[in-house]
């Protein structure tokens, strides 16, 4: 744990002064499309905290999108990574190998679901993860379609554009797109026409009608999903739709592709959300809470699978960078050490009672759901109509900012509050953070 003070500390405006100077400065330098959800300039974070320059300590309920689930400053994964630095900070994997990413593709091969043979690569983001699986999936397949669900985001290189499915700001005038790319219904059971009790059965029926009418099971080489859809709402597919897709790519020769970048590595509950409906996937891919901040990302699945790509034809100068892979098997051991799934089911039970609480006072609250530490609630104008309200998820986390509590927000309609505390964050924390949310809904 941090030696950060865990606690609440609000001893200016936010953003403070000297927040904004710095932010005067970036606006000079630091392009405009890089956008920053609240502009407080951090000075340290660890546990539950992030302390700005202005000695502000604001309680986490960010993680750097998911990212520092162990903590901040986690301490195996600052030890683990600073000897590292001491030894060598690179030699290129694909030149002179070493031990940390043997290490990590191992551990890798022992988290995942399925007992079978499983390899692994190593990359820098999330979307290169999902480009390389991409790639393996198009190898081994010797086909080109890859298949997407409406809501899913996976990414912003030109491939991974389109493959993520809103428009604004992740795609927004960034055309042309790369080909071979369709989308299909997920079951999104809050605002599925029929009830979300119909939701999996008639949606991934409709899912696996168009890809069989549109494209031809024969000719898909990936289906491609988020086990509980990230930056579309933080949406679980109804149950059945997920073993519903899976049994149809293994029937029809596809690989089958867990995106489990925002979900995996505890954040449920579970070390990957895949295995709520016990789902085994061909390839999965792993990256934000991977490595405790640092950037790592990695394509884990069935070897015969990932042997297919001929050599030379998967890497990246960084790829596995040693620093990179020390800080994993700091994070991983934390995550075992800790119980961090027994600790992420904990901050759902908090999270979920009082947040049904808060919903018994609000009509804005239209659904809260999610698993884990990986929980939100969508904001509509009025439960009968449920139509989007981006306005209050605006509102509520700008008052949230203001009283020093880290929120994002998220959805394909922007209307979706999105809470991804870190693990590792003390109940009082935990609780006080509601606190303030319940005290922001009184001000909406």
């Amino acid at each position: 744990m941090s030696a950060i003070p865990q606690e609440r500390r609000v001893v200016t405006a936010i953003p403070g002064p000297k927040s904004q100077e710095l932010q005067a400065r970036r606006l000079a330098a630091v392009a405009a499309g890089v956008g920053s959800t609240l502009p407080v300039f951090t000075a340290r974070a660890g546990g539950g905290i992030i302390e700005d320059v202005d000695g502000n300590r604001l309680i986490d309920f960010g993680s750097g999108i998911a990212v520092t689930s162990v903590g901040a400053s986690a301490e195996a994964v600052v030890r683990r990574a600073s000897a590292q630095l001491q030894d060598f900070t690179h030699t290129c994997f694909m030149v002179t190998p070493y031990e940390g990413y043997v290490a990590v593709a191992e551990q890798l091969a022992e988290l995942t679901p399925g007992d079978h043979a499983k390899k692994s690569a190593l990359f820098n983001s999330g979307a290169e993860a999902v480009e390389n699986a991409v790639k393996i999936a198009r190898a081994y397949t010797k086909r080109q379609a890859v298949v997407v669900f409406d809501h899913g985001y996976h990414g912003r290189t030109n491939l991974t554009m389109a493959l993520t499915s809103k428009n604004m700001p992740y795609k927004n005038g960034f055309g042309p797109f790369a080909p071979e790319v369709y989308r299909v219904p997920v079951a999104y059971g809050y605002r599925w026409l029929t009830g979300p009790e119909n939701a999996g059965a008639e949606a991934s029926a409709q899912a696996i009608d168009m890809i069989n009418k549109q494209i031809g099971a024969d000719n898909v080489a990936a289906i491609i999903i988020e086990p509980v859809l990230g930056e579309g709402g933080f949406i679980e597919p109804a149950k059945g739709f997920l073993p519903a897709i899976s049994q149809f790519a293994k029937d029809n020769g596809i690989v089958f592709v867990a995106d489990e970048i925002q979900s995996g590595f505890c954040r449920t509950g579970q070390w990957f959300a895949c295995e709520d409906e016990g789902i085994v996937p061909d390839l999965i891919t792993t990256a934000k809470g991977i490595a405790g901040g640092m950037p790592l990302a990695a394509v884990t699945g069935r070897a015969e699978i990932m042997d297919s790509a001929h050599a030379g034809g998967l890497g990246g100068t960084y790829g596995g960078n040693p620093v990179a892979c020390a800080a994993a098997l700091g994070a991983i051991e934390t995550m075992k050490e800790l119980d961090l799934n027994g600790k992420a089911k904990r901050i759902e039970e908090v999270m979920k009672a009082r947040l049904a609480t808060i919903a018994e006072k609000y009509d804005i609250i239209g659904d809260i759901r999610g698993r884990g530490a990986m929980i939100a609630i969508e904001l509509v104008k009025d439960r009968a109509s449920k139509t989007p309200n981006p306005e209050a998820a605006g509102a509520l986390a700008k008052a949230c900012h203001a009283a020093g509590l880290l929120v994002l927000t998220c959805g394909t309609y922007g209307n979706v509050l999105r809470f991804l505390p870190p693990l590792v964050i003390g109940e009082d924390l935990l609780n006080e953070g509601l606190d303030i949310i319940e005290q922001a809904f009184a001000g909406v």
